[in-house]
């Protein structure tokens, strides 16, 4: 009898696969709550180096971090319109404190725009005080009625940047350095997914906002996920919480502002992006542990070579982990690794040592080959390299095959249906033509040009739409 595999395989249903590594792969389990998670120490290994990857980069582009409220007025929502219209449906509010009615009821933070706005319109007063660049690392709470683990949850981890500018062009501009210089130097030479950048439609654009810029990549299934957003806010949060500046000319005037921010829908990015039948797959950049060492036997002389190997590793800045737990069979480590996706695994044992060598396992190519151990620290910083621009190259040719150039809205569903993404030129698509494919849970994704850079506006000649079922 064959014996069963240890995840459900992708081609016969990609969702069950999906909860299946997460579970098996001890990335998270369910929170107590409906729509929430408890992050298990891998998985946060995993953001944790997310953050700091992503923290490095936004401070390069001179943002500095800070800390704001979980719990906001419910008024200061209502002072722009459109973006507690947004945001209504998802929020949760909290009436009762203390064993008491509140006099006022707060709403658990969904976004910071507007409470960062009230204490922006404090701190600047004049134009020495811009541009006013913050970040913040927090949680964040949406009511998610269709949860599923990382992707949609209702309380997630994010980081979220707010900034406030002395001009349109200055706020534009440091949008699209967001958009590009932050999270797509991330996604694309760390996460190694081949992202698409792009700006949203009218109707995928944020609440309150003047445009979005976006990061669509192409799951394994073929669907779309968004990984990061950056947005124009014009003034409209300046108008309702009058946060503005004298001027050189010494006039009044509001600032131009923007927000931005990517969340723990990462991870979820990273294990559909790379994930295989055999488990997840790390790319070694983002790797909390890029090499594994593993002794087969309880042999003295083998555990003391790999905690030898693993010193000798960590001494190179190989982020390496020894695993010498040997009252555990070796092949259920073994394929454990594997689930867990570390780029590397070097297996010792007796015979290994009376040869000198050592078993080299490759997770993202797959095989396995003998290495001398006097050749592993120079080899592996190597091997690791060409396994972080295999994952982006697979990552792009999936891409690439499966998107398919259309000239009608059908056949733009089609495409989308089938498993794909579809290019056609918005103007050919137009709003009514998104409003026909919404019907049929396929979305624009994002507006692109036809050399790949991201429009000035969304009717600029030769505006390309991506068209794709999205999670």
């Amino acid at each position: 009898m064959a014996k069963a595999p240890i995840l459900t395989p992708q081609a016969d249903d990609f969702p069950r696969w999906y909860q299946d590594l997460i579970n098996k792969a001890e990335l998270a389990d369910n929170g107590p709550v409906r729509g929430t998670m408890v992050i298990r120490p891998y998985g946060y290994g995993l953001w944790e180096r997310m953050q700091q990857e992503m923290d490095a980069r936004i401070k390069d582009a001179g943002a500095s971090n800070a800390y704001f409220p979980l719990f906001i007025p419910q008024s200061y929502l209502t002072r722009e319109a459109e973006h507690v219209e947004g945001f209504a449906p998802e929020l949760a509010v909290v009436t009762h404190g203390g064993g008491k009615e509140l006099e006022e009821p707060v709403v658990v933070r969904p976004t910071s725009e507007t409470i960062i706005n009230e204490y922006f319109s404090k701190w600047v007063q004049s134009y020495r005080d811009l541009p006013l660049l913050i970040n913040q690392w927090a949680n964040v709470v949406r009511w998610e009625m269709r949860p599923r683990v990382f992707l949609r949850t209702s309380e997630f981890l994010w980081q979220e940047g707010h900034t406030a500018h002395a001009t349109y062009e200055d706020a534009r501009d440091y949008a699209a350095r967001i958009h590009r210089d932050v999270y797509y130097d991330f996604m694309v030479n760390v996460l190694g997914i081949d992202v698409v950048l792009g700006r949203k439609t009218a109707k995928e654009r944020f609440a309150g906002a003047i445009n979005t810029l976006t990061l669509e990549g192409m799951m394994g299934d073929g669907k779309a996920l968004q990984l990061g957003t950056s947005h124009e806010l014009g003034q409209n949060f300046a108008k309702a919480f009058n946060t503005s500046y004298l001027s050189k000319d010494g006039q009044q005037e509001l600032v131009w502002q923007t927000s931005w921010g990517v969340s723990t829908r990462m991870v979820g990015g990273l294990i559909m992006s790379h994930g295989d039948d055999s488990g997840l797959r790390v790319p070694p950049r983002l790797a909390p542990v890029q090499v594994v060492v593993l002794a087969i036997k309880g042999d003295d002389a083998v555990i003391a070579k790999v905690r030898e190997i693993g010193d000798q590793l960590k001494a190179a800045g190989i982020r390496v982990q020894v695993d010498d737990r040997t009252d555990t069979p070796f092949g259920r480590r073994a394929v454990d690794w594997e689930l867990k996706g570390v780029p590397v695994r070097i297996e010792v044992g007796p015979r290994d040592l009376e040869n000198g060598t050592a078993m080299l396992a490759r997770r993202i190519p797959g095989g396995k080959e003998p290495v001398r151990l006097d050749e592993l620290v120079g080899l592996l910083p190597k091997v690791l390299e060409e396994d972080q621009a295999l994952l982006l190259s697979q990552s792009r040719e999936r891409r690439e095959a499966r998107t398919t150039d259309v000239t009608t809205i059908e056949e733009a569903a089609e495409a989308a249906v089938a498993g794909g993404w579809a290019r056609i030129r918005w103007a050919d698509l137009g709003p009514e033509g998104e409003a026909k494919l919404a019907e049929q849970a396929v979305s624009v994704r994002c507006l692109v040009a036809e050399d790949g850079s991201v429009p000035e506006a969304d009717d600029a000649p030769g505006t390309i739409a991506i068209v794709a079922r999205a999670y």
